[in-house]
């Protein structure tokens, strides 16, 4: 009876001791998790540090389909290859690639309508030197085509959508801290992208060119005499209110 009375004792000290390490390591690791909590970095309220617009590398391009049973480029084409060279000549960071497709039917169209493109290209002012031709294989079945891209600067914001908090009641409390969600303003950022014409303006300002001296010196010597520096227009008192329905 008394070796029995031990072997319980043993049991129930064992069964404690395995409770009390499993608590332990509850505990730690609540502890752990507190901290991570509250060592977590604050993000950014503003939207413009949460989401900046960077600049990068893109590149433009145009595709132009060639059919084996014609040569030459239709008017539309002409308009979107004129395009692009005068878009090239503002916005380029380097010359211009043409792939244009070999080992096809239309090979002969293919080069009757380079020929073109680049005809297009010197007379809008495009260095020679500044095109690089090159072949490539079509693959399978696909209609042939004139690929021309050029490299320029683009800007860009996001991406949107990430929701890294929950916007309700959860465990890490952002919910109670009245800051602005993550996502806020990503959008307005990502547009503003979008739209800028020139993505170096969002850097540093556009260089100023000189006052045009002659017109400037007229103006001063109107205002010098008292009269309007704006222009030669001088009825703005002869239409009175009184003189309606005369």
């Amino acid at each position: 009876m008394t070796r029995f009375l031990k072997t319980n004792a043993k049991r129930r000290g064992a069964t404690a001791l395995r409770a009390l390490a499993v608590v332990g390591l509850a505990t730690s690791l609540a502890g752990c998790y507190t901290q991570r909590i509250a060592q977590q970095p604050p993000y950014p309220n503003d939207y413009h540090e949460r989401h900046p617009i960077s600049l990068k590398e893109g590149e433009r391009t145009i595709e132009i389909f060639v059919g084996r049973n014609r040569g030459g480029l239709t008017p539309s084409q002409r308009a979107d290859v004129l395009s692009f060279a005068q878009l090239w000549r503002r916005e380029a960071t380097s010359g211009i690639i043409v792939d244009v497709p070999r080992g096809r039917l239309s090979d002969r169209a293919a080069g009757e309508s380079l020929r073109e493109v680049q005809s297009i290209f010197a007379a809008s002012g495009v260095p020679r030197n500044a095109i690089y031709v090159r072949a490539y294989k079509p693959a399978g079945l696909t209609l042939a085509s004139i690929k021309i891209n050029y490299a320029k600067i683009v800007a860009t914001a996001g991406p949107c959508g990430l929701w890294p908090h929950d916007l309700g009641t959860s465990l890490d409390a952002t919910d109670t801290e009245n800051r602005p969600y993550w996502n806020l303003g990503c959008a307005s950022q990502r547009n503003l992208a979008a739209m800028v014409d020139n993505p170096a303006d969002l850097v540093q300002p556009r260089g100023e060119a000189p006052a045009y001296s002659p017109r400037r010196s007229v103006a001063i010597d109107k205002y010098r005499k008292g009269e309007n520096p704006s222009g030669t227009y001088d009825g703005y008192d002869k239409a009175k209110i009184g003189d309606v329905g005369k």
